[in-house]
C-alpha cells in the first residue's frame, strides 16, 4: 500500500514530503561520511546519486518518508521514515540528519511525531528500530521515544559490509 504523506509539525520542525528539488540540501546528509557511516546506505559520491534516490521515494510501499525542515530558517536538515513491516506487523522508523545538527533534539522530535502520526492514523502500538552499535546517541532517540533494548544484532549495508547494531522496540499495551 502506498501512503499519502501528509506535511506535520512540532516545536521546531515542519516534516514535509521530500521531493527531487531538495536535492542539494538533502546532499548535505546523503553525501557525509560522518552520517553515512551508521546508515545501511554508503555516502552519496555526488550530487546525481541524491537525485536518483529521491525519485525512488514515490514508489514506497508501507512506508511514510518525511524531510525535516525548521521552522526558524525553513532549512531542510535531515530526513527520517516509518515503515509498516507487514511480516511482523510493527512498525519501524529510521532517521538522519545534518551532522551539524546532531544533539540538538531535532532527530528525537520529529520521531515522536512519525510515531503519534501512525498512532493516529493507524492505531499503531508496535514499533521496532536497530542502530549501529557505535551510534549510541542513535540510541538514547530511541529510548526517548520510549523505546527499549532487546537485544545486539547486525545488519548487512548495501555495499555488504555487516554492521553490530542494537535493537529496540516498544509494546503498547502489553
Amino acid at each position: 500500500m502506498r501512503f499519502t504523506v501528509p506535511t506535520l509539525e512540532t516545536d521546531r520542525l515542519i516534516l514535509r514530503p521530500l521531493t527531487v528539488e531538495d536535492a542539494e540540501d538533502v546532499f548535505g546528509w546523503t553525501g557525509d561520511e560522518r552520517v553515512a557511516r551508521y546508515m545501511i546506505w554508503t555516502a552519496h559520491p555526488d550530487i546525481s546519486a541524491t537525485r536518483e534516490w529521491l525519485k525512488t521515494t514515490a514508489d514506497l510501499e508501507n512506508e511514510y518518508l518525511w524531510g525535516f525542515a525548521r521552522k526558524s530558517d525553513g532549512r531542510l536538515i535531515g530526513s527520517g521514515s516509518i515503515r509498516y513491516r507487514t511480516d511482523e506487523q510493527r512498525w519501524s522508523f529510521g532517521y538522519n540528519i545534518r551532522h551539524d545538527c546532531w544533539n540538538m533534539g531535532y532527530t528525537t522530535e520529529a520521531t515522536l511525531r512519525m510515531m503519534d502520526h501512525v498512532r493516529e492514523v493507524h492505531g499503531a502500538k508496535r514499533f521496532v528500530a536497530e542502530h549501529a552499535a557505535e551510534n549510541p546517541a542513535s540510541g538514547r532517540v530511541m529510548e526517548k521515544c520510549g523505546l527499549h533494548y532487546v537485544r545486539d544484532c547486525e545488519y548487512t549495508r548495501f555495499d555488504g559490509t555487516r554492521v553490530k547494531a542494537r535493537e529496540y522496540e516498544l509494546n503498547e499495551g502489553e
